[in-house]
């Protein structure tokens, strides 16, 4: 692929993440308005989460255009603030959604406010070091190894919500909470793979350009089935829960 190609194909995807997070905004704040009073927070959570990824994700596409252009550094640090700020609400969002003993859902959204900051935060440590290799010893695979386990520290707790949730619901809403599980995996699944690309793009027959690309689009890909796709779950077990008493 040519560095011009190689661009074009990053451009793209951000391009394409910033109209996504716009649209799904407009959608969940008139989607919010038909939901009873009780189902409404997870929703406006949900436009929340994709109004601070409009903003960062413009920034973002500013930073790539500077970086393909004038060679400016490319400032990875946006996304890291925008996950700072998002990945606790995407949590809240479930959690509320899921209608557990308010003692239950108090201390597993703040448990899980805490490490998702953890994890966003020993995260972007290791983004910042210097991209060397897969070695197990190295500050970027160690700075990985931390945050994955709060990443797994979440799922855990989000599995175990939405077991305790799933059996109180009906055949529709259980269904969703399936697929919400998958999607769970298979979004944040991504982002620990596209954070080691860089290292091991050498080791898969890549290059140093491949790997930086690949981390771009998988970021992104993701954020765009995490946040808008995700929101969309929510809503629609908010909607189903609407004309439910559960």
């Amino acid at each position: 692929m040519s560095p011009q190609d190689a661009y074009q194909l990053v451009y793209n995807f951000m391009s394409l993440a910033i109209a996504a997070m716009g649209a799904s905004f407009f959608f969940f704040v008139s989607a919010r308005g038909s939901l009873k009073e009780g189902n409404r927070m997870a929703v406006t959570l949900s436009a929340v989460v994709v109004l601070i990824a409009f903003y960062h994700y413009v920034r973002i596409f500013d930073s790539w255009v500077a970086f393909g252009t004038t060679g400016a550094p490319f400032n990875e640090a946006y996304r890291y603030v925008d996950w700072l700020l998002t990945v606790p609400l995407l949590v809240a969002e479930l959690v509320l959604v899921l209608k557990l003993d308010k003692k239950l859902e108090s201390t597993l959204i703040k448990r899980n406010v805490v490490y998702a900051f953890l994890m966003i935060a020993t995260g972007y440590v290791g983004e910042m070091t210097e991209i060397t290799s897969v070695d197990l010893a190295s500050p970027r695979t160690i700075w990985g190894a931390i945050s994955s386990v709060f990443f797994v520290l979440i799922l855990r707790d989000l599995f175990g919500g939405i077991d305790a949730s799933i059996k109180k619901q009906s055949k529709d809403i259980q269904g969703i909470f399936k697929i919400l599980r998958v999607v769970l995996i298979a979004t944040w699944g991504v982002y620990p793979i596209a954070y080691l690309l860089p290292a091991v793009a050498g080791n898969l027959g890549l290059t140093a350009q491949d790997g930086l690309v690949l981390k771009q689009v998988g970021y992104t890909i993701a954020d765009i089935l995490a946040k808008p796709g995700y929101g969309l779950l929510i809503w629609k077990i908010a909607t189903l829960k609407n004309g439910s008493s559960k």
